[in-house]
């Protein structure tokens, strides 16, 4: 079905999407909001620039822009796909938790804030683009992707990356030499078990967006640079190496440990899950930044 944008609200517009259940596609989309909210089992596909919200709470739909979008896209999808053929505005997968967004372009402030996975659910973001400051602003769970394809030059992220974050992945397609990460989280060269768990998204970008996958191949090992970014926090990721026996004293912020430390003795305040102490509980935990370079 098309349905033709011009001269409809957000909600005369989703009206019509949710009466008609198949495949649809929207022509002149001029910023409608909350465009296929909430919805599932369904394709749709957008010419023109929807508006803020879009996919918000997506539950199992997939939606295809064939340009820009506005800020917040995916918030707090539980499901499905978004593809953007073009940038994103700021805020992009703000609190998704499943599901999968791919960006051609770049994204703005704060992509991927407050990811985090839910049950069985790992969301992915891949963003082929660059990325304004606050990427990961405190990223929870997930895997936020970014591969600075068209301006290799300038720098893959601005200011302040992974403010806050205190679970999940992020990879970085850069050395990262001119990138400032905070103190809770430890930026190191990717593994080879690292780029396998990467490959599927990238090779999935190349395919929606028609890029040569040998030019945007993953390394095979960890010394061309890949970085991953983790910070101590029950991410339920094991990594080897030697656990470090730590008591933090109670309300104090979760302290950096290195990402090939285990921390497996916290107080259960340090989770801020509980608001009094019951006693220790073991935990073992990582979150990361991947940077790699082809």
């Amino acid at each position: 079905m098309i349905i033709q944008a011009d001269g409809l609200d957000h909600q005369a517009l989703n009206d019509i999407l949710r009466r008609n259940p198949g495949d649809c596609r929207i022509e002149g989309c001029c910023g409608q909001r909350f465009i296929a909210a909430g919805m599932k089992d369904q394709n749709i596909t957008v010419t023109g620039i929807p508006g803020n919200a879009l996919g918000a709470y997506l539950n199992g739909a997939s939606i295809t822009v064939c340009s820009n979008a506005q800020d917040a896209v995916g918030d707090t999808m539980n499901d499905g796909r978004i593809i953007i053929h073009g940038n994103v505005g700021d805020a992009v997968g703000y609190a998704m938790r499943g599901g999968r967004i791919y960006v051609k372009g770049n994204a703005g402030y704060r992509a991927g804030i407050h990811m985090k996975s839910y049950k069985d659910k790992i969301p992915a973001m891949v963003i082929g683009g660059r990325t304004g400051s606050f990427l990961g602003e405190y990223q929870a769970g997930g895997i936020i992707v970014v591969l600075n394809l068209h301006t290799p030059q300038e720098r893959i992220v601005s200011n302040f990356p992974c403010t806050g974050m205190h679970g999940g992945k992020m990879f970085l397609r850069s050395e990262c030499t001119n990138v400032t990460f905070p103190d809770q989280v430890t930026a190191r060269p990717a593994t080879v078990q690292d780029l396998e768990e990467l490959q599927p998204y990238v090779e999935e970008f190349c395919a929606l967006f028609g890029f040569d996958p040998v030019k945007v191949e993953v390394p095979a090992a960890a010394d061309n640079a890949v970085g991953m970014v983790e910070h101590p926090r029950a991410v339920l990721q094991i990594v080897d190496g030697p656990a470090l026996h730590l008591q933090f004293p109670v309300l104090l912020p979760p302290l950096g440990v290195a990402v090939e430390l285990v921390v497996d003795v916290v107080p259960l305040e340090l989770l801020f899950a509980v608001p009094v102490v019951f006693g220790e509980i073991a935990f073992q935990f990582v979150v990361l930044v991947l940077t790699f370079l082809k």
